[in-house]
């Protein structure tokens, strides 16, 4: 196949510019490492905001005294924590990650529809805007305002309509503007899991906005076919709950795979058994577009045996393949690392953290499914949903810091980077685990008021100290990127001694990114280049 080279608009210098000039630079930007890092930077703002939110219900839940949430108020902040964390986090900052590497990767000069893509950025901003204003004002699911409620629905279209349209430029990047050479089995596992990744936002998403069209039709005229304001978080909840949260964190595993094959100086073994584990893990799109639960119903071993195999099929097909696959990664990329001594790299350490947590997360909902635990209507699921949205937080994490060099041509402190991301890891753990522990106990899910019996109060502060380690150690990671990537050291070309061809190029990457078109012989296209040598394992 051979390269299409999109056409990329020349972007004037930044250096000396007026500051408002600058500011133009970036607004009208087609460069997709630029769009790519405002993704990133709009996304981490957000979840200092979701952050804020969490630790103030985590509060609420852990004293049953607690006056710090308006009663009437809490339905809509737990729809702002999860239409939050979910949109304005967890699916921009994988894909604004993706936007700003994966043309690099794929060894194109520029991403397919530039403008696209930018127009879904500033779509997705205005829309989460928006979104925050009408909760804020008495609206979204719940809400007490009309007017608001209805503003909700539509700003949430608009939200997903930018995803979607950012979504479709990458693949299209993907499929049309691989290097010559460059076929499906060649590919970068983390092009790969995008790729895989973006189909399954544009497959899921859709049916979501065309949901949200129905309600906000249904709201405006009828209010009833629904159930009005508070029967919005009901019909559109999917979206925000497992199994569509597998594929939008897919990408967690495809980073994973990138990092310790570099970390490990050898060339990824058993590369298509990793393809089709990543391509496991998005069954649960197919799942969640038919908005229905496959669960194991409660009682399994009385129901006669075709009973037990209609109920057993679809939530093994849809609970249980993507569980596989997230194993099946695993097993194939951890044992690599202990081939040859890996080099400890805080990249690496984000990304085993995160995609370990999101393993968590998709087992925690394979048992929540089960009905004979009795977990249905618990925070159980919300413990999965936090161990997914948390995971791909550090491994995002980690992608910025393994190709921040390539972005902004400095290299960030290693051994303090591996300690925010041991105390990310340990953030993530505490809000997400004990509510498995709650669930078991019966705590219900959505409410702050609640009795039961065990140490309620002991799970919800372990939760809310988690949220406060995870906001720290996203603030400690900005802090030490912003000192790093405006004064840190020069970065080389190929800081890592990487395989992939994004590092082939100068560092930071110039506005077309490539000097001359690649020519690709094998999945390790950089590798092939390099010389034999005593620190790598090629086998």
């Amino acid at each position: 196949m051979t390269t299409i080279d999109p056409h990329v608009t020349a972007e004037p210098a930044v250096a000396g510019l007026p500051g408002l000039a600058r500011i133009t630079d970036w607004i009208t930007t087609t460069d997709h490492k630029r769009i790519g890092r405002m993704y990133m930077v709009g996304a981490l703002l957000a979840l200092l905001g979701v952050g804020v939110i969490g630790l103030l219900l985590g509060i609420e839940r852990s004293d049953a005294t607690s006056d710090l949430v308006d009663a009437g108020a809490v339905a809509q902040l737990f729809s702002a924590y999860r239409v939050g964390l979910t949109f304005c986090v967890l699916v921009p900052m994988l894909l604004g990650l993706a936007i700003a590497v994966v043309p690099l990767q794929v060894g194109a000069r520029s991403i397919a529809f530039p403008r696209l893509a930018a127009a879904g950025f500033f779509a997705w901003l205005v829309g989460t805007g928006l979104v925050v204003g009408s909760i804020a004002a008495n609206g979204g699911p719940g809400g007490g305002d009309q007017r608001m409620v209805a503003m909700f629905l539509l700003a949430h279209v608009v939200l997903l309509l930018g995803l979607i349209a950012s979504a479709g430029s990458v693949a299209a990047t993907i499929i049309t503007t691989r290097a010559p050479g460059m076929n499906m089995r060649r590919m970068p596992v983390f092009a790969w899991s995008a790729l895989v990744g973006t189909v399954g936002l544009l497959l899921a998403l859709p049916v979501l906005v065309g949901m949200l069209i129905y309600l906000y039709v249904n709201y405006r005229y009828g209010r009833d076919g629904f159930g009005g304001n508070r029967g919005i978080l009901g019909w559109i909840g999917y979206g925000f709950t497992q199994p569509l949260t597998f594929v939008y964190a897919l990408p967690v595993f495809g980073l994973l795979a990138e990092v310790a094959a570099v970390a490990g100086r050898r060339r990824l073994p058993l590369r298509g058994v990793v393809f089709a584990g990543i391509a496991l893990v998005a069954v649960g799109a197919i799942g969640a577009t038919t908005q229905d639960v496959f669960a194991v119903p409660a009682g399994l071993l009385d129901m006669s045996f075709g009973d037990a195999i209609e109920s057993i099929v679809p939530y093994a097909f849809f609970n249980l393949l993507p569980l596989l696959g997230g194993l099946v990664v695993l097993a194939v990329v951890l044992p690599s690392l202990t081939v040859a001594r890996p080099r400890i790299t805080a990249p690496l350490v984000f990304a085993i953290g995160g995609a370990l947590m999101v393993f968590a997360g998709v087992l925690g909902n394979a048992v929540y499914l089960l009905g004979d635990a009795g977990l249905g209507g618990t925070v159980f699921e919300e413990g999965a949903w936090l161990a997914i949205s948390y995971g791909a937080v550090l491994t995002t994490l980690g992608g910025v810091a393994y190709w921040g060099p390539k972005l902004w041509g400095r290299t960030m402190p290693n051994a303090q980077l591996i300690a925010v991301a041991l105390l990310g890891l340990l953030g993530a753990t505490l809000a997400s685990v004990p509510y498995y522990i709650a669930g078991f106990a019966d705590q219900p899910a959505g409410a702050t008021s609640f009795d039961y019996s065990g140490p309620q109060n002991l799970w919800n502060l372990l939760s809310t100290a988690g949220h406060a380690l995870v906001l720290l150690a996203v603030l400690t990671f900005v802090g030490l990127a912003l000192r790093a990537f405006t004064g840190g050291p020069a970065a080389g070309d190929d800081p890592w001694d990487a395989n992939t061809l994004e590092w082939a190029t100068s560092s930071p990457a110039p506005l077309d990114n490539f000097a001359e078109v690649h020519t690709v012989a094998s999945a390790e296209p950089l590798l092939d280049l390099k010389p034999a040598n005593s620190n790598r394992s090629d086998t």
